[in-house]
């Protein structure tokens, strides 16, 4: 799949994912599905937990005390399972940027490798993941919180003021309504400005909030193709989820179909688990499209804006030396000579070297 880099349109971007996931789809899968075994894993102990609770452990402590427990749990769970989820989210995209990349310039890479080479690095993509999540969503709901209790105050000194309450709650709907679409149009630019943030990290090695900048730089002018991406994949998801879910949902009332209402609650709860469970399926299937064009927009920036396409021909012709990276310590342990990338070497300091003697003159034997 070695094909010189080139300004590409939209349809051979397309293409060219399409060919890569499906020459690849093991390797892209695999990577894939590590976040979607995490969820599982962590909603399988949620499960057995409440399944104990609900045989053993309901009827031998009071229902306060129950209640008690249970909001305890669900906040335990929430402290552990976002953070395991959040790292695992994070490493898998940028161990798909690095094996995308390295098969869209036509190398190879295993599963194995590819996290490995980001492993390393892994609180960097965790802090980009926070990054992006504190951008695209904690600012505009903490806009709204504050614009809400703003014009919930405006309210209160306008119906003190005289003005009516039809009034008053026709203008602060529509205004509610504004902010609302504000806020929206605000997390679909900001989720296409920092769409190329995972590749330029991964690729060219640089720090989160550097990878901010770069990705909102090199999406100018590229942003409504990738808007077509997302749109494309959102209806790929939604056919794919509609076309499994609901032939299984019509056999599986069918087979259930009784006026017992231990039947009907069976058959809601597997329908239930039989949604969430081809819902991590498809979402397992469909996050390499993302990745893998992703990365193919990013070289298709670099090639538009920096000529990149001419760099790698002269790397690849030995006109150009590819800078080495600076070794540096595995920075998830702590700093011995057991996990740094470089042997830590000093010179001995106790060896001493002879001193070279002064040419002496031949008539007189003092030193010149």
């Amino acid at each position: 799949m070695n094909e010189p880099l080139r300004p590409l349109t939209l349809g051979e971007i397309l293409d060219r994912t399409v060919q890569l996931y499906r020459s690849r789809f093991l390797l892209f899968l695999g990577i894939s599905v590590i976040p979607t075994g995490v969820i599982v894993a962590l909603a399988c102990l949620v499960g057995l937990v409440v399944a104990w609770w609900n045989i053993a452990g309901a009827g031998s402590v009071p229902e306060v005390a129950g209640y008690v427990l249970v909001g305890l749990f669900c906040v335990a769970v929430a402290l552990v399972a976002l953070p395991v989820l959040l790292a695992a989210t994070a490493l898998a995209s940028a161990a798909m940027s690095h094996a995308a990349s390295l098969v869209h310039l036509g190398q190879t890479t295993t599963i194995r490798d590819a996290y490995k080479s980001v492993w390393p690095r892994g609180w960097r993509y965790i802090w980009l993941s926070v990054l992006e999540g504190l951008i695209i969503g904690a600012v505009p709901i903490a806009i709204y919180i504050v614009l809400i209790l703003l014009f919930a105050g405006a309210a209160a000194l306008g119906e003190k003021a005289g003005m009516g309450d039809a009034a008053g709650g026709a203008l602060f709907v529509l205004v509610l309504v504004l902010v609302v679409i504000a806020l929206i149009i605000y997390v679909f630019w900001m989720l296409l400005r920092l769409s190329l943030a995972y590749p330029a990290c991964v690729i060219e090695q640089i720090g989160a909030w550097t990878a901010v900048k770069r990705s909102s730089n090199l999406s100018y002018g590229t942003k409504g193709r990738i808007f077509v991406l997302y749109l494309l994949g959102a209806v790929l998801s939604w056919l794919l989820s509609m076309g499994i879910t609901l032939p299984l949902t019509i056999i599986l009332s069918m087979l259930l179909n009784s006026n017992d209402p231990q039947h009907a609650q069976a058959a809601s709860i597997a329908i239930i688990f039989i949604s969430y469970g081809v819902g991590l399926v498809i979402q397992a299937l469909i996050r390499p499209v993302y990745g893998i064009a992703l990365v193919i927009f990013y070289y298709d920036q670099r090639v538009r804006q920096e000529g990149f396409d001419i760099e790698w021909m002269m790397q690849q012709a030995g006109m150009v030396t590819t800078p080495q990276p600076a070794a540096q310590a595995v920075p998830w342990l702590p700093a011995s000579p057991g996990n740094t990338m470089t042997p830590n070497f000093e010179p001995p300091q106790d060896v001493e070297f002879p001193q070279a003697k002064k040419p002496t003159s031949p008539a007189s034997g003092e030193s010149l």
